[in-house]
């Protein structure tokens, strides 16, 4: 018995190593990453499309724009309370074929979105888009970790994050004007129009990957809870937490305090954003190569910027030249924050949750950004808009600190561990 035992667990190490073997020669997938790359930009772009059609849905379903802001908070709830238990109930289902189906539920949430004759109506599409959004992100956010090697994936993971900084750029701005033009309807038409043409692409283009372990790796089988790369795994949803929470205290009101205190023209909001998006590309681009060489001092690295950045923001705010170039500094040293932080995930997680984990790891994003937007509303209509930079600048500092002593105290529980 023992002898057998021997065997099979050498069989599944020569297996393994073939494995790994030939993972390494193959050539870095360009293609899996641009489709996922283009399905994350029409993600984007339909969850935030109402945010820039506020006016035109408030008015032709004769609703307050607050109830049309509700849309947003309402799309992010249902990521918070469905992405990780859909994750775990679909852990078994065919990476690809998930995909797939994910993206014809988006396809339908927008259609019925374009068709709503009634504000519940509409209310009920994005509930439905949340849960398909909520699963996408937890499968997609996981694909990447599964097509190359651990020393490529912050390289990997900054080209399909690229199609969520796309979709600020280009994708709600464009979905914007198109709506303002021809009308809300066809905008969200458009969007499903777009996405079943990159679902086909996706059927045909992207490749299949085997997301469960087998048992000939030799590995014994644990339940979830037993995994020791749960701690990591937490501090880094923590992490994402903090760092977003402070970032939408600030960043959802930046309108506002670009009208006032800086003083920039209503007119040129657009102009400023653009330039904003245009920077945080560029920390897009950084992050590719920060995130495989340098990931945890990269991203300490890019945080300390954005707190000094903001800091002097904070500090300056009746000074627009000081203000638009030090946002210039603040979004690329922002803008690859989140590709960083993804890629330790995918490094911190073992492969048997990294599912689940990409799955905690966007509901940690949404509940930061529905809660920034909250606490920042509340500060705003309490203190004073001066307040939310130095808001922004003490949390991220609290999150610097719990990521470094986080990350030492579970590096050394897994060094005892062993």
């Amino acid at each position: 018995m023992g002898g057998s035992i021997s065997h099979r667990s050498s069989v599944g190490l020569k297996l393994k190593a073939m494995t790994q073997g030939t993972t390494s020669a193959k050539p870095f997938p360009w293609t899996g990453l641009f489709v996922l790359s283009a399905l994350i930009f029409t993600s984007v772009t339909s969850e935030f499309l109402p945010t820039g059609l506020l006016p035109d849905i408030a008015r032709d379903l004769k609703v307050s724009e607050s109830q049309v802001g509700l849309l947003i908070t309402l799309f992010a709830a249902t990521v918070v309370v469905s992405a990780a238990p859909l994750a775990i109930l679909t852990r078994r289902f065919p990476r690809k074929h998930l995909v797939i189906t994910v993206l014809f539920v988006f396809i339908i949430a927008n259609v019925l979105a374009a068709l709503a004759p009634t504000y519940e109506w509409l209310a009920m599409a994005r509930v439905l888009g949340g849960l398909a959004h909520g699963l996408f992100w937890a499968v997609v956010g996981g694909y990447t970790g599964y097509l190359v090697p651990k020393r490529q994936l912050g390289r990997a993971v900054a080209i399909t994050a690229g199609g969520g900084t796309a979709a600020f750029i280009l994708g709600v701005p464009v979905g914007t004007a198109l709506g303002h033009a021809v009308g809300w309807r066809l905008a969200f038409a458009a969007i499903a129009v777009i996405i079943l043409a990159l679902t086909l692409v996706a059927a045909r283009l992207l490749p299949h990957i085997q997301h469960i372990e087998s048992l000939a790796t030799g590995e014994i089988a644990l339940p979830l809870r037993r995994d020791r790369s749960i701690p990591g795994v937490v501090l880094i949803c923590v992490t994402v937490i903090l760092i977003m929470l402070g970032h939408n205290i600030f960043y959802t009101y930046i309108a506002p305090f670009l009208i006032s205190p800086v003083g920039v023209d209503p007119s040129a909001i657009a102009g400023v954003l653009f330039l904003y998006g245009g920077a945080g590309a560029i920390g897009l681009a950084l992050a590719g190569f920060f995130a495989d060489r340098f990931p945890r001092a990269g991203l300490v690295g890019a945080l300390v910027i954005v707190s000094l950045a903001v800091l002097v923001i904070a500090l300056f705010p009746s000074q627009p030249v000081i203000v638009i170039s030090t946002m210039v500094i603040w979004s690329i040293a922002f803008g690859g924050a989140p590709a960083m932080l993804q890629t330790l995930l995918l490094h911190t997680a073992s492969s048997r949750i990294r599912d689940v984990a990409s799955a905690y790891l966007t509901t940690s994003f949404n509940i930061a950004i529905g809660g920034g937007a909250f606490v920042g509303g509340i500060l705003l209509d309490n203190t004073s808009i001066l307040v939310l930079p130095y808001a922004d600048v003490v949390i991220t500092l609290v999150a610097i600190v719990v990521f470094v002593v986080g990350d030492v105290v579970v590096r050394r529980g897994l060094t005892r561990s062993r």
